[in-house]
């Protein structure tokens, strides 16, 4: 158990490796540690965004959705 309301099971051991299974409420965001690396540095990697970079991208794509 993980708080009051996550569950960790155990699926399989097979070959050295092992399934698991989360239960959890559906607002809970679960992700592998890879996957939430990932998010992580391309959340950081947003923030570098030039403000001015971004509203010319937004002025490009209205201008690309009118034709």
């Amino acid at each position: 158990m993980i708080g009051d309301d996550i569950v960790i099971k155990i699926i399989e051991m097979k070959g050295g490796g092992v399934r698991i299974g989360i239960e959890a409420p559906q607002d809970k965001k679960i992700y592998r540690q890879e996957i939430y690396d990932r998010i992580t540095q391309e959340n950081k990697e947003a923030l570098q965004w030039n403000l001015t970079d971004l509203d010319a991208l937004s002025e490009n794509l209205i201008v690309e959705k009118k034709k």
